[in-house]
C-alpha cells in the first residue's frame, strides 16, 4: 500500500491541536480525595473560616490597642506663626528669650509724667516670626477602671473569636461529612437502581419469550415495560442526586464545578459511649460556640466596667519640652512638668445611662447564653436518640433485604410456573428495590447523626471519627 505524506496549513494544525487539547481535558483523571483530604482543603478555602480568622484578627489588634492605652502617649510636633497681636507677639517673644525693655515703650518713657501715653513698641508691635519644636509625654495613672475594662474586654473577645473559628471549623467539617457521605449515598442508590435496571430488562425479555409461547398475555409484557421505564426514570435522579452532591462537595472545598473530583472510601463514625446526662454535660463544658458566648458575655461585663469608669476621677501627667525660635531651630529651651485631675461632677446623666445600657447588654448576652445551652441539650439528647433509632434500623433494613430476596425468588417461581400474576412479581420487586434503597437511606442517617452528636459536643474531628 502506498503510504501520502500528511501536509497540514497552519490553521488546520492549530484546529487539529485543539481538538487534541479539548480531548486531553475530557479525558483527564478525577482526583480521589478522601475524607480527610477533603476537610484538609476545605478548612484552608472556605470563605466562612477566612472570615472568622479575620475576626480573630480583629479581636488581636484590639487587644494590642487597649494594652497601648497604658503606655505614655508621646507627639512630636513643629508649629510655625507669624504675629503682629500685641498680646501674642510680646508672649513670642518672651518664649524665644527675646524681649527687651524697648518692648514696653521705655523709649517713650521720659518720667512720671508719661505714666499715661500708650507705648507703640507695646500696644502696636511688628509682626513676629515663632517656630515651636515640641515633644510632649502624657500618661495616664487612674481612669477608673476604663484601661483595665478594655483590656479585659479585649481579651475576651479573644478567646470568644478562637472559640467562635473552632465552630466554624467543625461546621465546616459536618458540612464536608454530609456532601462527602451524600456522594456515597446516591452511588449506592444508582447501584440500587443498575440492579433493579437488569431484573427488569430481564423480565422484560423473559415475558416477552414468554407471550410468544402463548404462556402469559400481552399485557404482562406492558406492565414489565412500564416497570422498567419506571426504573430507568429512578436510575436518572439517583444519578442526578450524584452530580448535586458532588458539585456541592466542590463548592465546600472551593474548587471549580467543572473540575474532575472523586472521593475515596466512606467514612464510619463510631458511636459515643455514655449516658445521654454524661454527653449533655460534656457538650455544656466543651460545645465551643457555647464557649464563645460564655466568652463575649464576659466582654459584656468589662463593657459595664468602662462605662463605670466615668463615675471616678481620671488622673494624669504630663511632661513637655520645647524650643522657640523666629527660625526653624532649637533655641530658647523651656519644659512644663503637670499634672491633671479631673472628676466628672455632673453631665445630665449621660454617663449613668451608658452603665444602664452595658447592663442592659450583658443581661440580653446572658439570656441568649441560656437559650443556646438549652438548645445544646437538646441537640444531643436528640442526636443520641435518632443515632440509636438509625443503628436499629440498618439491622432492620438489612433483615428486610434477605427477606425481600427470598420472597422474590419464591415469587418469581411462582409466576414461571404461572401459579402468581405479574402485579405480585413486579411488586416483590419493587420491595426489594425498596429494601435495599432503605439500607443506603439508615447508613447514611447514621454517619450523619454520630456526626451531629460530635459536633454538639465539640468533637467533630476527622481523626476522632
Amino acid at each position: 500500500m502506498k503510504s501520502f505524506p500528511l501536509r497540514l496549513r497552519g490553521g488546520q494544525f492549530r484546529a487539529l491541536w485543539g481538538v487534541l487539547a479539548l480531548a486531553f481535558v475530557h479525558s483527564a483523571p478525577a482526583d480521589t480525595l478522601s475524607f480527610a483530604q477533603c476537610v484538609e482543603t476545605a478548612l484552608r478555602q472556605n470563605p466562612g473560616l477566612s472570615a472568622s480568622r479575620a475576626q480573630l484578627q480583629q479581636a488581636e489588634a484590639g487587644l494590642a490597642q487597649a494594652q497601648g492605652g497604658r503606655m505614655p502617649k508621646v507627639t512630636v510636633s513643629l508649629n510655625a506663626v507669624r504675629s503682629n497681636d500685641a498680646l501674642n507677639a510680646f508672649g513670642l517673644k518672651l518664649s524665644q528669650r527675646g524681649a527687651t525693655f524697648d518692648d514696653f515703650g521705655a523709649g517713650q518713657f521720659v518720667g512720671p509724667a508719661s505714666l499715661s501715653v500708650a507705648p507703640d513698641a507695646l500696644n502696636h508691635p511688628a509682626a513676629v516670626n515663632n517656630f515651636n519644636t515640641r515633644i510632649e509625654a502624657q500618661l495616664p495613672i487612674y481612669t477608673g477602671g476604663m484601661l483595665e475594662g478594655y483590656i479585659e474586654q479585649a481579651q475576651a473577645y479573644i478567646r470568644a473569636a478562637q472559640q467562635g473559628d473552632q465552630s466554624a471549623r467543625q461546621q465546616v467539617i459536618f458540612q464536608v461529612l454530609q456532601a462527602y457521605e451524600g456522594v456515597h449515598a446516591a452511588r449506592a442508590y444508582v447501584n440500587v437502581a443498575q440492579q433493579g435496571e437488569i431484573a427488569a430488562a430481564s423480565y422484560v425479555k423473559t415475558i416477552a419469550n414468554l407471550l410468544k409461547q402463548g404462556v402469559v398475555v400481552k399485557s404482562d409484557l406492558l406492565s414489565a415495560r412500564i416497570h422498567l421505564e419506571d426504573v430507568r426514570v429512578k436510575l436518572a435522579q439517583a444519578q442526578n442526586t450524584e452530580a448535586a452532591a458532588l458539585d456541592q462537595l466542590r463548592m465546600l472545598l472551593g474548587l471549580p464545578l467543572s473540575q474532575p473530583l472523586d472521593v475515596g472510601p466512606q467514612v464510619a463514625p463510631a458511636a459515643l459511649t455514655g449516658k445521654i446526662e454524661e454527653l449533655r454535660a460534656q457538650a455544656l463544658a466543651d460545645n465551643p460556640g457555647l464557649n464563645a458566648m460564655r466568652n463575649q458575655l464576659q466582654a459584656a461585663q468589662a463593657g459595664v466596667k468602662v462605662a463605670k469608669a466615668g463615675l471616678y476621677p481620671q488622673l494624669g501627667l504630663m511632661a513637655r519640652q520645647e524650643w522657640n525660635d523666629k527660625n526653624a531651630g532649637l533655641n530658647a529651651s523651656s519644659y512644663t512638668l503637670g499634672g491633671t485631675v479631673s472628676w466628672n461632677a455632673f453631665d445630665g446623666g449621660t454617663v449613668r445611662g451608658a452603665v444602664d445600657r452595658a447592663a442592659a447588654g450583658k443581661a440580653e448576652l446572658a439570656a441568649r447564653l441560656e437559650q443556646a445551652e438549652s438548645g445544646v441539650a437538646f441537640q444531643v439528647a436528640e442526636a443520641w436518640r435518632k443515632s440509636d433509632e438509625a443503628a436499629r434500623r440498618v439491622a432492620l433494613r438489612e433483615l428486610a433485604v434477605t427477606h425481600a430476596e427470598e420472597a422474590l425468588g419464591l415469587v418469581e417461581k411462582r409466576y414461571n410456573n404461572g401459579v402468581t400474576t405479574i402485579t405480585e412479581l413486579l411488586a416483590a420487586r419493587a420491595q426489594l428495590d425498596d429494601a435495599r434503597a432503605g439500607v443506603v437511606a439508615a447508613k447514611y442517617d447514621l454517619a450523619i447523626q454520630r456526626a451531629g452528636l460530635r459536633l454538639a459536643l465539640g468533637k467533630l474531628e476527622p481523626d476522632q471519627m
